[in-house]
């Protein structure tokens, strides 16, 4: 283990340097004025305030094109405002370009703020890699260590199993114990990781507390996914979390972990921390004193033991007693759907598997008034659960002849997603013939429901409209790069992108997805299904779907947005069948203003409409080489800097009505919510 100490005299004349802890990375150097160093300041004037306005003070951004693309990702404390996260990520940029000077990887720590850059995709992974430091404070506790590793250790475990439950993944916490000084921690991980790699997470830094840090008054594990930190005095706002009791038994820590860098935090705290009188063993004398100790060292692990066992046999009996059907009868379930349901009782907490008599008193019996809507899969209710929380409850039609694949598709999938602009599903019922969904409720319904209405497209004004384009793009860009899997949508349409309270747009409806390895870039089937009017032309006439699809889709539904009008559905645009050929008129006669929906067109300025219809026409390029990957679409909407070529003319362009009003040579059959299903079977 290399251990690096820094005088405390450099830490008085060099404030900055007090404040960081950077690690530099060894993938190569960039030179002055290249391409790399535009893209990373690109980067630095964008993501900060991007972080700042992200509600968990969160942000990754990928900006150029191989070999100098440069990925990032920027959080700041959960306890810390949006004026101060922004301040942080922007001098973390500095600081980490002046003490890294031309590294192509960085990673820079503040006590507010974290940031790393690099020119590998390290988004794609949920650990937190090489750059993982550890800080430990140059002053000792004079107690016992194997008391002082108990007591750590339950605070930390304590805290972590909060903080992954934590809709933020965060959490501040403390652990008084009697003579001995008040335990302090904080932990938190990025937002976008699931329960169950936030917990991962944190266990590896719970080894590294347990492993590397022995009895020191205060102590930090730094990484890009994850962070902790415990001192002996209040060093944030105050705690939310009390540990009143220890933790249960753990597996062994495995000292085969990785060492990883250790630093001596010296920084000095704002206020002394309260200074340790006495050790343990001199408080309670040297006979019989340790017992009370002892006792809480011994008993309270097998009490916890215990409870748990007796919740766990609780629970089991629970679900085991929630399958029935409504009529009290014996549920007898598929092979697959009872395989399915054990995969599923396997998950975490973060996934919840509702007995039928829950949903049904939720929805009030499936009652007409609750019905949201209906779609393919079946209707969809809203419902409130016994906590006041709503819900958006989807219910499969018995007579979908698909029904169950989408189910499980979709209960697979999306389990395993977390992004703010992606629905989120809460659980799910299998019940017999019943199979539900339940996800978190939308207030605003969907986008369709505003851009097509003329009544209420005035109570979606440009930057409402601005927020959701962007919004739907870093949802699909989580999908195709930044997930465990790169993921196929297949289904993206107006009628999927859910809004929520605030109008910030949510991609729903995955039972079609595809997903891959991340080496993979195309896939084919002979089951085409989706929504005529946004499949791609390679897709609908060959069974091709790639990222590329995708976009395709996107770049339909950014034209729907700025005009108001469907592309798919019996409508006739001048001379033209559908949107894409009366855009591409438009653009082609310099007459694109016309394509803009009434009541946008003084609000929006004349150069950014410009920009927004000619993204749109690059993603709806008849060859799907042309169209520009989801990277590149987030780029030039966020940025003005990015170049745009002009576009080559979209497929389906020349579906013309005749001038005898005849009907068009080529005709591509369209519905608005309908897919075509052919009965060979998909393989995977």
């Amino acid at each position: 283990m290399d251990m690096i100490t820094v005088p405390l005299l450099l830490l008085l004349l060099a404030p900055l340097a007090a404040a960081q802890w950077q690690d530099c990375g060894k993938n190569g150097n960039f030179t002055q004025n290249s391409t790399y160093q535009a893209n990373l300041r690109l980067l630095s004037s964008t993501l900060p305030n991007k972080a700042a306005s992200n509600t968990n003070l969160f942000a990754t951004a990928t900006v150029g094109d191989v070999p100098d693309m440069v990925h990032a990702l920027t959080l700041c404390r959960g306890d810390t405002n949006a004026s101060a996260c922004q301040s942080c990520v922007a001098t973390a940029f500095e600081g980490a370009q002046q003490l890294c000077a031309y590294n192509k990887d960085a990673s820079a720590y503040y006590d507010i703020c974290m940031l790393r850059f690099s020119n590998q995709n390290f988004l794609a992974t949920t650990v937190n890699g090489d750059s993982t430091l550890i800080l430990e404070n140059s002053e000792s506790l004079t107690t016992s260590a194997d008391y002082f590793k108990l007591f750590l250790f339950t605070l930390v475990n304590g805290t972590a199993q909060s903080a992954t439950k934590s809709s933020r993944r965060f959490i501040t916490s403390q652990l008084d114990i009697s003579s001995f000084p008040t335990l302090y921690c904080l932990m938190q991980c990025t937002p976008d990781l699931t329960i169950d790699d936030c917990a991962a997470c944190f266990w590896e830094a719970l080894q590294y507390t347990l492993n590397y840090i022995d009895r020191k008054r205060g102590g930090r594990i730094l990484g890009t996914r994850c962070t902790v930190r415990y001192e002996i005095y209040l060093f944030f706002q105050d705690p939310i979390l009390h540990i009143t009791n220890l933790a249960p038994d753990v597996p062994a820590i495995d000292n085969t972990t990785t060492t990883p860098r250790v630093e001596q935090d010296t920084k000095l705290p704002q206020s002394q921390p309260p200074a340790v009188q006495t050790t343990i063993e001199e408080q309670h004398g040297r006979n019989g004193s340790k017992r009370p100790l002892w006792i809480i060292a011994v008993g309270a692990p097998l009490l916890s033991i215990l409870m748990c066992f007796i919740c766990f046999v609780v629970w089991m009996r629970r679900r085991r007693k929630g399958k029935v059907n409504l009529n009290d009868q014996a549920a007898t379930n598929r092979p697959e759907e009872d395989a399915l349901v054990w995969r599923l009782e396997e998950k975490s907490s973060e996934f919840t598997l509702f007995d039928f008599s829950e949903i049904l008193n939720a929805t009030h019996n499936f009652s007409k008034e609750n019905l949201l809507g209906q779609g393919g899969f079946g209707p969809v209710y809203k419902g409130r659960l016994p906590d006041e929380m709503e819900i958006a409850v989807k219910r499969l039609a018995s007579h979908s002849g698909q029904g169950f694949i989408e189910f499980k598709n979709e209960v697979e999938l999306i389990a395993k997603l977390q992004h703010n602009n992606l629905v989120k599903l809460l659980g799910c019922c299998i019940q017999g013939e019943e199979k539900v969904l339940v996800y978190e409720y939308l207030p605003n319904k969907s986008l369709d429901f505003f851009i097509f209405d003329g009544n209420k497209t005035t109570l979606v004004d440009w930057e409402k409209r601005r927020v959701i384009i962007e919004g739907v793009a870093q949802g699909l860009l989580y999908l195709h790069k930044h997930s465990r899997l790169r993921i196929i949508h297949r289904d993206l349409k107006a009628s999927n992108v859910l809004l929520d309270q605030e109008m910030n747009p949510k991609i729903s409806d995955f039972g079609l997805a595809k997903f891959f390895s991340s080496n993979d870039i195309q896939g084919s089937t002979k089951r085409v299904v989706g929504t005529y009017g946004y499949m791609s032309p390679e897709y609908a006439s060959e069974g091709i779907y790639s990222i590329k699809s995708d976009v395709f889709s996107f770049g339909v539904l950014l034209l729907e947005i700025l005009s108001g009008k469907r592309n798919s559905g019996f409508h006739q645009y001048g001379d033209f069948l559908n949107l894409l050929g009366y855009s591409w008129q438009l653009w082609e006669g310099g007459k694109w203003l016309e394509l803009l929906e009434v009541s946008i067109v003084k609000e929006i300025h004349t150069t950014e409409a410009r920009r927004y219809i000619n993204i749109a026409l690059m993603c709806v390029q008849e060859s799907a080489d042309d169209r520009p990957t989801m990277s590149d679409v987030v780029a030039m909407l966020t940025s003005e800097n990015v170049i745009l070529p002009e576009p080559n003319h979209p497929s389906y362009f020349n579906l013309r009505v005749s001038k005898v009003h005849e009907s068009a040579s080529v005709v591509v059959p369209c519905s608005n919510n309908d897919v075509t299903i052919t009965e060979e079977p998909d393989g995977r």
